[in-house]
């Protein structure tokens, strides 16, 4: 496989600061080195460029949106990258940086799939469910409006990144390893109709049944499936380094079996990596595990 890494060292969309560095704590965990391994061809095409929230000023009136202006841009660059790679055979492995990246990184997939006719499913494996709008954000940090917003809901300039809207059916929509949504969201999300697969869905069912399930969910009238891997979908224990822990999160062994089953799927077209914040990470701990679950997710096995 020709591996295109794209780093969007972005925080402006969360609460916190640091993952704006989780590109280059996943890079110095040998990212690269280890997908050639693989005998994979990886180009790394560096980093977008992205503004630090030190140079900018939230208007008051986005308060509910903060930095709308700044992350639109660097979403519609990112959509444009992601779908140049794709264009080209390349498969685009997106570094970050939080969680709002994936309203390019995904929209620039589904942008790619359109324009041969297909349309993407998408695999959001996270603590948290990332669907507010303006209307219904306790924060009014746009990574918890991802998912809301590639499904076609929230302010214009996120949900039409590129000319596609939305850029993922409700239908083609699969969480797994939720544990903290809030009120409003859950009611929204239900109303939606997207599949979710919590923590307790996890314990009843085993991970092994989940994932069959969630990947038929996603890939079912689709080209293929994103996949966007949020590092606080992890148990704390086991990752340390994100900006919003959650406890009782996947084990080490559970999210390896759900990557290796990804790849086993063969229907894997894009991923990003992302919430990676080594201010708050242990020796680069989370990083390196985030390395080796990519790698799971790109065929490598135990035997």
């Amino acid at each position: 496989m020709n591996i295109t890494i794209i780093g969007v060292p972005v925080d402006l969309g969360a609460g916190r600061r640091g993952v704006d560095m989780g590109p280059s704590a996943v890079r110095y965990a040998n990212l690269r080195t280890q997908l050639e391994q693989l005998h994979h061809t990886v180009r790394d095409a560096g980093n977008l460029m992205v503004p630090t929230a030190d140079e900018l000023a939230v208007p008051a009136q986005h308060e509910k949106l903060r930095y709308l202006e700044p992350l639109g841009d660097v979403f519609r660059r990112l959509a444009e990258a992601t779908a140049g790679a794709m264009a080209n055979g390349e498969f685009p492995l997106i570094i970050g940086g939080d969680h709002s990246l994936s309203i390019g990184s995904v929209n620039g997939a589904a942008h790619a799939v359109a324009q041969r006719g297909g349309r993407i499913g998408l695999l959001w494996i996270d603590a948290h469910g990332d669907f507010n709008t303006a209307e219904t954000t306790p924060s009014g940090n746009i990574h918890g409006m991802s998912v809301a917003a590639l499904t076609g809901r929230g302010h214009h300039s996120l949900t039409h990144v590129l000319a596609q809207a939305p850029a993922v059916r409700d239908a083609n929509v699969v969480y797994v390893g939720v544990r903290d949504l809030d009120a409003l969201e859950k009611v929204a999300m239900r109303e939606a109709g997207v599949h979710v697969f919590t923590m307790h869905d996890v314990d009843r069912q085993g991970m092994a049944d989940v994932m069959a399930d969630a990947i038929r969910l996603a890939s079912t009238g689709t080209a293929g499936i994103h996949v966007s891997f949020d590092m606080d979908s992890l148990d704390p224990l086991d990752a340390p380094g994100v900006g919003t822990p959650v406890p009782g999160g996947l084990n080490y062994r559970e999210a390896h079996l759900a990557m290796e089953m990804v790849h086993e799927s063969g229907k894997l077209i894009s991923m990003d990596l992302v919430e990676v914040n080594p201010i708050l990470d242990l020796h680069n701990k989370t990083a390196e595990l985030g390395v080796a679950l990519v790698c799971s997710a790109l065929g490598k096995k135990v035997y």
